[in-house]
């Protein structure tokens, strides 16, 4: 009897205990819609204590998200149609800009192989095949050794243990495309050398790449989102397609993981320069595209940037900084007139330093129409000027390319070389020695 009785009491005992431990695990392992898939470090304490207080409100309706899948069932022309938001403005003052007793804008590149490069290839761990030039056979290693000098005026020198203190307990995100990925690869070069190896952590989720560095509770980042609103080419290895189909009024995908972020460096050029886009508005559940030129195409997405700054950034608590245009060097003649090739072979910044060269004007001009409105919530950062002289800094043919080569190609180095991306050390570590003024 006393047997039979005690297994009445445990049956349901061990039920109840079962129940709740499917509940716990069903709950525990829910998928937060702001970390899905990331992993900053083993802790799982935020970053930030900003984290916490932020929020972002998602659509009752949310389509389907794009990837590399996705298709226009049909496609029309643009039909003037732009994206709505509802969310309040937080207003804010004039623009965060240096002291304007210094415009770093205007200067000249002085070769200095006395205080540059500020690191060496080799002795980053972390360096990219597509911009470690020296390691593809560049054997004129010059471009590392320019230092930009405005004219009225000194850049304070890097110091990468400042700079470390300065982002003590934050997270520093870059937003873009392959440029900015650059200039973030650039970042964690420069950081690195001072933190000790073993409290150095470098991982990689989807298209969100995170350094660590665990003494001081900090993270340099990089999102790969090359249109800043959400798009069929969101994948990081993954977006040569023949379409490039996007969605002009969302960001969630982004903005998911980048509202987390304290300090924020967002660009965005390249892509839309490679012809038309296509349009697949949220609202739209029949598959029909529209269709638009690239500018206009950026224009629509800069407006849905700047609404979510507008409505989301208090710049007390949050720095967000615009990098523009950072020029190429495919067409020979736009600084030498009447001469053919690109930046193949050239070994030389641009000598004229007053003539304003290779500059995509109507673009210049609409980012600053829209950044024009964003006041103090955003810092630009211009470095399309000094960057525009740097024909020599490309990687060229002295980087790993990942398609194969013709025979044509390969006859005929000029045909294939890269004048888009920044060899490293080089051009963008200067990016970041301006970026490093504002802090």
């Amino acid at each position: 009897m006393q047997i039979w009785l005690m297994n009445r009491i445990q049956y349901p005992l061990i039920t109840l205990v079962f129940f709740l431990f499917v509940f716990f695990s069903i709950l525990y392992n829910v998928e937060d819609p702001f970390f899905n898939g990331v992993t900053l470090s083993s802790k799982k304490e935020p970053l930030s204590k900003s984290s916490h207080n932020e929020s972002l409100t998602i659509p009752r309706n949310t389509p389907v998200p794009l990837d590399k899948s996705s298709t226009c069932h049909s496609t029309v022309k643009y039909r003037g149609r732009r994206a709505r938001w509802r969310s309040p403005v937080m207003r804010s003052g004039g623009r965060r800009e240096l002291s304007k007793t210094c415009d770093y804008t205007s200067g000249k590149w002085v070769f200095d192989n006395t205080s540059h490069p500020l690191y060496n290839e080799t002795d980053c761990p972390y360096m990219s095949d597509q911009v470690a030039c020296q390691k593809y056979g560049r054997s004129d290693l010059d471009y590392q050794y320019w230092r930009w000098q405005p004219h009225n005026c000194n850049l304070k020198r890097w110091n990468s243990t400042e700079m470390w203190k300065k982002l003590r307990g934050k997270r520093l995100m870059f937003v873009g495309d392959s440029l900015n990925r650059g200039q973030w690869l650039s970042m964690v070069c420069l950081m690195q050398s001072v933190i000790p190896a073993e409290k150095q952590f470098m991982t990689q989720q989807d298209h969100l790449t995170s350094f660590r560095a665990e003494d001081y509770n900090a993270s340099i980042e990089f999102l790969w989102a090359p249109f800043l609103v959400e798009s069929n080419s969101d994948e990081p290895m993954g977006h040569r397609l023949p379409e490039k189909i996007l969605r002009p009024d969302s960001n969630l995908r982004h903005s998911s993981h980048w509202i987390h972020a304290d300090i924020l460096v967002f660009n965005s050029y390249l892509w839309w320069r490679k012809g038309s886009v296509k349009l697949l508005w949220s609202s739209e559940e029949n598959g029909v595209c529209e269709e638009i030129d690239g500018l206009s195409g950026m224009e629509l997405a800069m407006d849905a940037w700047a609404n979510w700054v507008e409505s989301s950034v208090d710049p007390m608590k949050k720095k967000v900084f615009f990098v523009t245009m950072s020029p190429t060097h495919s067409l020979k003649q736009e600084w030498e007139p009447g001469k053919r090739g690109n930046c193949y072979g050239e070994k030389l910044p641009i000598r004229n330093q007053t003539r304003e060269t290779n500059v995509d004007l109507p673009t210049t001009l609409m980012v600053e129409k829209v950044l024009a409105r964003l006041g103090s919530k955003v810092s630009v950062l211009n470095i399309t000027r000094l960057t525009a002289y740097r024909k020599d800094g490309h990687p060229s043919i002295y980087r790993k390319f990942y398609g194969i080569l013709s025979p044509e190609e390969l006859a005929n180095p000029a045909s294939y070389s890269d004048c888009i991306h920044w060899c490293l050390p080089g051009v963008s570590d200067v990016w970041n020695e301006l970026l490093f003024q504002f802090f």
